[in-house]
Protein backbone atom coordinates (compact mmCIF):
# COMPACT_ATOMS: atom_id res chain seq x y z
CA UNK A 1 0.00 0.00 0.00
CA UNK A 2 1.61 3.55 -1.00
CA UNK A 3 1.01 6.70 0.83
CA UNK A 4 0.91 9.85 -0.22
CA UNK A 5 4.69 10.23 -0.08
CA UNK A 6 5.32 7.01 -2.43
CA UNK A 7 6.54 5.43 0.46
CA UNK A 8 5.30 1.30 1.55
CA UNK A 9 4.45 0.96 4.96
CA UNK A 10 5.73 -1.27 6.77
CA UNK A 11 3.08 -3.20 8.49
CA UNK A 12 1.62 -3.69 4.93
CA UNK A 13 4.25 -5.75 4.36
CA UNK A 14 3.93 -9.19 5.09
CA UNK A 15 6.84 -10.34 7.75
CA UNK A 16 7.61 -7.25 8.39
CA UNK A 17 7.26 -6.15 11.89
CA UNK A 18 5.22 -3.51 13.74
CA UNK A 19 4.23 -2.78 17.20
CA UNK A 20 1.75 -5.60 18.03
CA UNK A 21 2.52 -8.46 20.45
CA UNK A 22 0.50 -11.56 18.89
CA UNK A 23 -0.85 -14.68 20.49
CA UNK A 24 -1.44 -17.07 18.30
CA UNK A 25 -4.18 -19.57 18.77
CA UNK A 26 -4.33 -22.41 16.31
CA UNK A 27 -5.60 -24.53 18.32
CA UNK A 28 -8.79 -22.71 18.56
CA UNK A 29 -9.65 -22.79 14.79
CA UNK A 30 -10.72 -26.46 14.80
CA UNK A 31 -13.30 -24.91 16.95
CA UNK A 32 -14.07 -22.03 15.17
CA UNK A 33 -14.32 -24.75 11.75
CA UNK A 34 -16.80 -26.81 13.69
CA UNK A 35 -14.62 -29.66 14.85
CA UNK A 36 -16.91 -31.99 17.61
CA UNK A 37 -19.95 -30.31 16.45
CA UNK A 38 -22.67 -32.63 15.34
CA UNK A 39 -23.02 -32.58 11.57
CA UNK A 40 -26.92 -33.28 12.49
CA UNK A 41 -29.48 -33.67 15.60
CA UNK A 42 -29.18 -37.42 15.82
CA UNK A 43 -27.42 -39.15 18.69
CA UNK A 44 -25.30 -40.64 16.47
CA UNK A 45 -23.47 -37.19 15.38
CA UNK A 46 -23.15 -36.09 19.22
CA UNK A 47 -20.10 -35.82 21.45
CA UNK A 48 -22.09 -36.15 24.37
CA UNK A 49 -23.47 -39.13 23.47
CA UNK A 50 -19.99 -40.43 22.78
CA UNK A 51 -18.37 -39.72 25.81
CA UNK A 52 -19.76 -42.07 27.67
CA UNK A 53 -19.11 -44.85 25.60
CA UNK A 54 -15.13 -44.06 26.29
CA UNK A 55 -13.13 -44.23 30.05
CA UNK A 56 -13.53 -41.86 31.89
CA UNK A 57 -10.14 -40.08 30.70
CA UNK A 58 -9.97 -40.28 27.33
CA UNK A 59 -14.02 -39.05 27.47
CA UNK A 60 -13.14 -36.13 29.52
CA UNK A 61 -15.48 -37.49 32.07
CA UNK A 62 -15.08 -36.25 35.83
CA UNK A 63 -18.16 -38.00 37.47
CA UNK A 64 -20.73 -40.41 36.53
CA UNK A 65 -24.32 -40.85 37.87
CA UNK A 66 -27.47 -43.01 37.61
CA UNK A 67 -29.05 -40.57 34.49
CA UNK A 68 -26.27 -38.02 34.32
CA UNK A 69 -22.54 -37.42 34.09
CA UNK A 70 -20.02 -34.67 34.19
CA UNK A 71 -17.75 -33.53 31.83
CA UNK A 72 -15.26 -31.31 30.90
CA UNK A 73 -15.81 -28.12 28.59
CA UNK A 74 -13.01 -29.44 25.77
CA UNK A 75 -13.06 -25.63 24.70
CA UNK A 76 -12.93 -24.48 28.34
CA UNK A 77 -13.61 -20.41 29.35
CA UNK A 78 -11.63 -21.25 32.41
CA UNK A 79 -9.60 -24.40 34.07
CA UNK A 80 -12.31 -26.27 35.65
CA UNK A 81 -15.42 -25.44 32.92
CA UNK A 82 -17.44 -28.39 33.51
CA UNK A 83 -20.96 -29.86 31.94
CA UNK A 84 -23.50 -31.34 32.97
CA UNK A 85 -25.62 -33.68 30.74
CA UNK A 86 -28.16 -36.13 30.86
CA UNK A 87 -27.15 -39.52 29.34
CA UNK A 88 -30.49 -39.86 26.84
CA UNK A 89 -29.97 -37.65 24.18
CA UNK A 90 -32.88 -34.76 24.66
CA UNK A 91 -32.20 -31.46 23.57
CA UNK A 92 -34.76 -29.37 26.04
CA UNK A 93 -34.82 -28.65 29.81
CA UNK A 94 -38.73 -29.46 29.93
CA UNK A 95 -37.97 -32.99 28.76
CA UNK A 96 -36.33 -33.95 31.40
CA UNK A 97 -37.37 -37.03 33.77
CA UNK A 98 -38.04 -35.89 37.41
CA UNK A 99 -34.60 -38.68 38.43
CA UNK A 100 -32.61 -36.70 35.85
CA UNK A 101 -34.20 -32.96 36.47
CA UNK A 102 -32.92 -34.20 40.43
CA UNK A 103 -29.89 -35.98 39.41
CA UNK A 104 -28.81 -32.69 37.06
CA UNK A 105 -29.46 -30.22 39.86
CA UNK A 106 -27.55 -32.26 42.82
CA UNK A 107 -24.65 -32.75 40.13
CA UNK A 108 -24.53 -29.24 39.56
CA UNK A 109 -23.96 -28.22 43.30
CA UNK A 110 -21.46 -31.12 43.74
CA UNK A 111 -19.65 -29.95 40.62
CA UNK A 112 -19.84 -26.41 42.35
CA UNK A 113 -18.04 -27.96 45.67
CA UNK A 114 -15.51 -29.85 43.91
CA UNK A 115 -14.54 -27.12 41.64
CA UNK A 116 -14.09 -24.57 45.14
CA UNK A 117 -12.15 -27.74 47.23
CA UNK A 118 -9.57 -27.95 44.34
CA UNK A 119 -9.05 -24.44 42.61
CA UNK A 120 -11.29 -21.66 45.34
CA UNK A 121 -12.57 -19.88 42.49
CA UNK A 122 -14.85 -16.40 43.80
CA UNK A 123 -17.90 -17.03 41.86
CA UNK A 124 -19.23 -19.10 39.06
CA UNK A 125 -21.13 -18.73 36.21
CA UNK A 126 -24.21 -21.65 35.56
CA UNK A 127 -26.35 -21.77 32.42
CA UNK A 128 -27.90 -23.54 30.20
CA UNK A 129 -28.44 -22.25 26.17
CA UNK A 130 -31.44 -23.60 25.06
CA UNK A 131 -31.21 -23.27 21.20
CA UNK A 132 -28.78 -22.23 18.44
CA UNK A 133 -30.11 -19.00 18.55
CA UNK A 134 -29.58 -19.00 22.40
CA UNK A 135 -25.77 -19.62 21.77
CA UNK A 136 -26.26 -23.26 22.27
CA UNK A 137 -22.91 -24.88 20.62
CA UNK A 138 -24.42 -28.36 20.67
CA UNK A 139 -28.03 -27.76 20.66
CA UNK A 140 -29.21 -31.06 20.24
CA UNK A 141 -28.46 -32.56 23.99
CA UNK A 142 -28.79 -30.44 27.02
CA UNK A 143 -25.78 -29.60 29.18
CA UNK A 144 -25.51 -26.97 31.71
CA UNK A 145 -22.18 -25.27 31.93
CA UNK A 146 -20.56 -24.36 35.44
CA UNK A 147 -17.91 -22.04 34.17
CA UNK A 148 -15.45 -21.21 37.66
CA UNK A 149 -14.71 -17.83 37.89
CA UNK A 150 -11.98 -15.50 39.44
CA UNK A 151 -11.53 -12.00 40.45
CA UNK A 152 -9.85 -10.54 37.47
CA UNK A 153 -10.27 -13.60 34.82
CA UNK A 154 -11.86 -11.19 32.05
CA UNK A 155 -8.64 -9.69 31.28
CA UNK A 156 -7.33 -7.87 27.69
CA UNK A 157 -7.37 -10.83 25.91
CA UNK A 158 -11.03 -11.45 25.48
CA UNK A 159 -12.06 -7.98 25.39
CA UNK A 160 -9.38 -6.83 22.58
CA UNK A 161 -8.50 -10.52 21.25
CA UNK A 162 -11.51 -12.52 21.32
CA UNK A 163 -9.07 -14.58 22.89
CA UNK A 164 -9.33 -16.75 26.45
CA UNK A 165 -5.76 -18.00 28.01
CA UNK A 166 -6.45 -21.08 30.01
CA UNK A 167 -3.37 -21.61 32.31
CA UNK A 168 -4.08 -25.69 33.11
CA UNK A 169 -4.62 -28.32 30.39
CA UNK A 170 -7.44 -30.19 30.30
CA UNK A 171 -6.19 -33.84 31.78
CA UNK A 172 -4.68 -32.16 34.44
CA UNK A 173 -7.70 -30.09 35.37
CA UNK A 174 -9.84 -33.27 34.83
CA UNK A 175 -7.28 -35.43 37.05
CA UNK A 176 -7.58 -32.67 39.64
CA UNK A 177 -11.56 -32.61 40.14
CA UNK A 178 -11.95 -36.70 39.38
CA UNK A 179 -9.81 -36.85 42.64
CA UNK A 180 -11.33 -34.66 44.45
CA UNK A 181 -15.09 -35.38 43.88
CA UNK A 182 -15.93 -38.80 46.23
CA UNK A 183 -14.74 -36.58 49.10
CA UNK A 184 -16.66 -33.74 48.60
CA UNK A 185 -20.15 -34.00 49.41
Amino acid sequence: MSGTDGLERAADLPGVPDAFQRLWTPHRMVYIDGENKPSDATAGQCPFCRSPGLDDEAGLIVRRGETCFVVMNLYPYSPGHLLVCPYRHVSDYTDLTEAESSEFAALTRQAMRVIRAVSAPAGFNLGINQGDVAGAGIAAHLHQHVVPRWQGDMNFLPVVAQTKAVPQLLGETRARLAGAWASIA
